[in-house]
């Protein structure tokens, strides 16, 4: 099942239905009005919702309107959790390593994770709103998933039962905010601004043999001004799968559903796939050439994350969005 949240004027949009082509959709007000909603009565619900899913694939459902991805917000326009963690240590070991410091052997046993702000998200076709380009603007192209409710203290094992539903991320983060505020010893904040997520949010169902219950196996790509930065393969170099993350945030606290858990940075060894976001391909000019010359973004630029199938066939939307100066 593909799901999608347009924009209504209202802070949480309206659920709708996608095909699995993306080409069309139907509203699901009838079952629920946000996705939030479905999420909150997922067990009586989303048979419901699968069963008009099916319907608009075999064309037998009224109502039915071209899927638009530039009228999406993001699948949950707010969220009341988003977690954020750190599963490619070999993305921190190379940032580690750039600056000359030894990455501690826990980190390879006990995932990184940030709470980030949820409030907010913008749309994956919205602008991306910055007061400088001092700030040292990135993007950081992810996979997220999306819970129901979690109890605390769950194993990785259970947390697999609880993962409803993936979709893409576009974490942004400013780069030259972050030493600061890190050096403070509370965590990211100011350095980490609202986030955007793929215009359609799946079932693990709808990726096949690509999802084993822990893990995607699809490159994801990621562009700048139309060029390719990366497509690391999503399943290579995870050194935590999803439920072993969605564990580790509900160590000490149950989780509601609707959290978004997320994977940090795709990243993988091999440099011949290129990276996820500028920081990354900063630290490999520093570590071969001693300085970095690839800036980040500047105002004007664009940058376009999305996933396909190995068909060709484009499987969450296009993340597509431009960085302009916040008025």
């Amino acid at each position: 099942m593909k799901l999608a949240t347009l924009k209504n004027g209202h802070r949480d949009g309206t659920l709708v239905i996608v095909s699995r082509d993306l080409s069309r959709a139907v509203s699901a007000k009838d079952i629920a009005p946000t996705l939030q909603a479905l999420l909150d009565n997922w067990a009586n619900l989303a048979p419901q919702a699968e069963a008009l899913y099916q319907g608009l694939n075999d064309n037998t459902v009224s109502g039915a309107f071209d899927f638009v991805q530039s009228q999406c917000e993001s699948p949950l326009p707010r969220a009341y959790q988003w977690a954020d963690g750190s599963a490619y240590v070999n993305h921190v070991e190379l940032v580690r390593k750039a600056r000359g410091a030894k990455m501690p052997e826990t980190f390879w046993t006990d995932p990184l994770m940030y709470q980030g702000g949820s409030d907010n998200f913008l749309g994956p076709r919205d602008n991306i709103p910055a007061i400088s380009e001092d700030y040292g603007i990135d993007m950081e192209a992810e996979v997220a998933v999306i819970t129901d409710d979690v109890p605390m203290a769950c194993t990785a094992d259970e947390a697999a039962s609880h993962i409803k539903l993936l979709m893409l991320v576009n974490d942004v983060s400013l780069r030259g905010l972050i030493p600061a505020e890190l050096e403070k010893g509370f965590g990211f904040f100011q350095s980490k601004p609202s986030s955007a997520f793929s215009p359609v949010a799946v079932t693990p169902d709808e990726l096949g043999d690509k999802w084993d219950g822990r893990k995607l196996h699809l490159p994801l790509m990621t562009y700048l001004n139309d060029e390719l930065l990366g497509q690391p393969n999503c399943g290579i170099d995870m050194t935590f799968d999803f439920p072993t993350l969605v564990a580790h945030a509900a160590k000490t606290r149950k989780l509601m559903a609707g959290c978004i858990v997320g994977s940090g940075t795709i990243s993988n060894q091999s440099l011949e796939t290129g990276s996820s976001c500028l920081a990354e391909v900063r630290m490999l000019e520093i570590i071969e050439h001693g300085k970095p010359s690839t800036p980040f973004m500047k105002f004007g630029d664009r940058v376009k994350i999305e996933m396909l199938e190995e068909s060709g066939a484009n499987i969450f939307g296009t993340i597509e969005q431009t960085i302009v100066k916040n008025k």
